[in-house]
């Protein structure tokens, strides 16, 4: 087993799962928190390995990925504490297997890597990512295997909360599809266009990429509020809330390998 960390900007997500199986064990997420240490990093990781029955020590190493530097260090630190072991970190020099093709591939999220990753290895190419977090991120791999680039949208709650905050007398709501998609009161109309809107989007985006393209493809989402809105859709979308732990299992796989085969040489 190998645990695996994915750092976002409102939650960092903490799995555990077999190589070579893809098979998660668990998943869990936390608050991405820039004051908390290292220390108190660990207790948590611990905590939550605790909660499902095991033990640190029978973890065999872990791989980590960042959207937000500043958390990294504490989180990566934390996790070495108490694995006694390094971490494999996303980042320049890992061995990934994808073509990115983009102005300045530096500037590829760690995320979208990820993703990219575990899309193109469990789904194949052409396809057509979509990562709802804070932001709606729509990630486009050609027949060629190639990451050529994407959009990025605002998040459902990024634009839900500018909303109520921008405007006087809205009311918070929670954001769900609502029982008919013409709202008759202010909470349903707000829920209809959060979800209908961003499920009109989405498809809109699939469309012209399509069209861009010049061919159709796979198109798979994960991530926050998947359920509420890819139902949603029109056009025909996965759902794999796994996405970016699989992806951390591959690449772990793909950099231990050679390790393993230098040893036993």
């Amino acid at each position: 087993m190998i645990l695996t960390a994915y750092i976002g900007n409102s939650n960092i997500v903490i799995g555990c799962s077999e190589p070579g199986t893809k098979k998660i064990i668990f998943e869990e997420k936390i608050s991405t928190d820039r004051e908390k240490t290292s220390a108190e990093y660990a207790i948590i990781i611990k905590t939550i390995l605790e909660i499902h029955g095991i033990d640190p020590k029978d973890l065999e190493g872990g791989i980590i990925s960042s959207s937000v530097p500043p958390v990294t260090e504490p989180v990566r630190e934390g996790i070495e504490r108490l694995l006694d072991k390094k971490m494999i970190e996303v980042g320049p020099g890992i061995k990934t297997g994808v073509d990115i093709k983009l102005d300045d591939p530096a500037q590829l999220g760690a995320d979208l890597l990820v993703g990219a990753v575990a899309g193109i290895s469990l789904y194949g190419a052409p396809i057509i990512l979509i990562n709802m977090g804070t932001a709606t991120t729509i990630s486009v791999i050609g027949e060629d295997k190639r990451f050529t680039g994407g959009m990025i949208i605002p998040g459902i709650e990024v634009s839900l909360d500018g909303l109520v905050k921008s405007a006087a007398h809205l009311p918070e709501v929670a954001i769900k599809k609502p029982a008919k998609l013409i709202g008759g009161n202010t909470v349903s109309a707000i829920q209809s266009g959060s979800i209908y809107g961003h499920a009109s989007c989405i498809d809109g985006m699939i469309d012209r990429i399509w069209e861009d393209l010049g061919y159709e493809t796979e198109v798979v989402a994960t991530g926050n509020l998947t359920e509420e809105v890819i139902p949603c859709c029109r056009h025909r979308i996965k759902i794999d809330d796994g996405l970016i732990i699989k992806g951390l299992t591959i690449l772990y796989e793909k950099n231990t390998k050679k390790k393993e085969h230098t040893k036993r040489a």
